[in-house]
């Protein structure tokens, strides 16, 4: 792959989606002096049309207008670029997998939270794996996948963090958040199961898919300490509403899941020395012996180490208005974003967390006077 200058020459940059990772990786792009925003495909008709500055909150237009012709946009990428994949793939795994391998055969390094298997990609199934393989060789291309809870929360940061202990019992990397006003309530109703009764088996912690979803993490950090994990293993607990609520995505009522919380421990010499937590509440009132915050707030990213020093490291991102989900999907958007020049001039192949280095933003010293 040729080397690019990313500061005289811009990269063209589609974004496909527009939802909460896509308005995010919108303003990334916008923000980038060394990326330029070619177009953006949007799924929904009535979404077409609309200037991505729109679409994204930035309250200004970008002159670039969503479409829903595929073709054309990729087309715009001239056979290089790159392409931030954010439609979802929790549902559409294959379908995703496809997208992608089309916009790395045409020669654009890919970046993406979209397919969980790739968070991890040696250990991903060869027939998902091999077929993106032979893409990025075809188009001279990369792929780099990394979550959006956020990845860095638990590969980068961990693996990072890890350096700062002389002795480690476990790294345990949790997710702590209020769901009230969560921008996709198909997920939070039913992936996660707010609201459902409390026989109702959410997807998201149905037995073996959190192992499928977050194991590659556990993973990679096993291999930044040099470690094996013997195997995964999984925890559930979920805790109902005591009253009703109703937020932002409407009436959540009494009896019904309020707080879900599970583990995927990567367990090494019998012990859990690596773990991934997630304590999700549809309401701040719910489950309050579980942890929260540690301002009390709506949401936080949070590395333990547990050993000599213990160590804990706390991270709180607000976006659109002050909302913590939103920042975390911002901060994930812009960890795949700002790795784009670094991409393109990486050899063709697939990439992870613990492959990119974390690029320290180029916004403050390039922005115009």
């Amino acid at each position: 792959m040729a080397n690019e200058n990313t500061f005289y020459s811009p990269v063209p940059v589609v974004v496909w989606g527009t939802g909460n990772m896509g308005r995010a990786s919108i303003r990334s792009v916008a923000a980038h002096p060394g990326l330029s925003l070619a177009a953006v495909i949007v799924s929904d008709e009535a979404k077409e049309g609309r200037d991505a500055g729109d679409l994204a909150d930035l309250g200004r237009s970008l002159g670039v207008a969503a479409t829903r012709d595929v073709d054309a946009a990729l087309g715009s990428l001239q056979g290089g670029g790159a392409v931030a994949y954010t439609a979802s793939g929790e549902l559409r795994p294959d379908e995703a997998a496809v997208d992608i391998a089309r916009a790395l055969a045409g020669g654009a390094v890919v970046v993406s939270p979209s397919i969980y298997a790739l968070y991890d990609h040696r250990s991903a199934p060869a027939e998902l794996r091999e077929p993106l393989e032979k893409a990025c060789a075809e188009g001279g291309s990369a792929l780099f996948v990394s979550g959006i809870d956020p990845g860095w929360g638990n590969d980068l940061l961990p693996a990072l963090v890890s350096g700062l202990a002389s002795e480690i019992d476990q790294i345990r990397c949790q997710e702590i958040f209020d769901y009230s006003t969560y921008d996709a309530e198909e997920s939070v109703r039913f992936i996660v199961g707010m609201g459902q009764p409390m026989d109702y088996e959410p997807m998201m912690v149905a037995p073996g898919i959190p192992s499928m979803v977050w194991g590659g993490q556990v993973r990679l950090i096993a291999r930044a300490l040099g470690v094996e994990v013997d195997e995964l293993r999984e925890t559930v607990e979920r805790a109902p509403l005591e009253a009703s609520v109703t937020t932002a995505l409407g009436l959540f009522e009494a009896g019904t899941q309020g707080a879900l919380r599970f583990e995927v421990q990567g367990i090494v010499d019998g012990e859990p020395r690596i773990v991934i937590e997630h304590v999700t509440r549809i309401t701040g009132d719910c489950a309050r012996d579980w942890p929260m915050p540690p301002d009390g707030g709506d949401g936080a990213h949070r590395v333990i180490v547990e050993g000599r020093p213990r160590i804990e490291i706390n991270v709180e991102a607000t976006d659109e208005g002050g909302n913590r989900a939103a920042g975390g999907n911002a901060t994930a958007a812009n960890r795949l974003v700002n790795a784009i020049p670094w991409l393109r001039t990486a050899a063709p192949g697939l990439y992870d967390g613990l492959d990119v280095p974390l690029q320290p933003s180029v916004h403050l010293r390039n922005r115009k006077a």
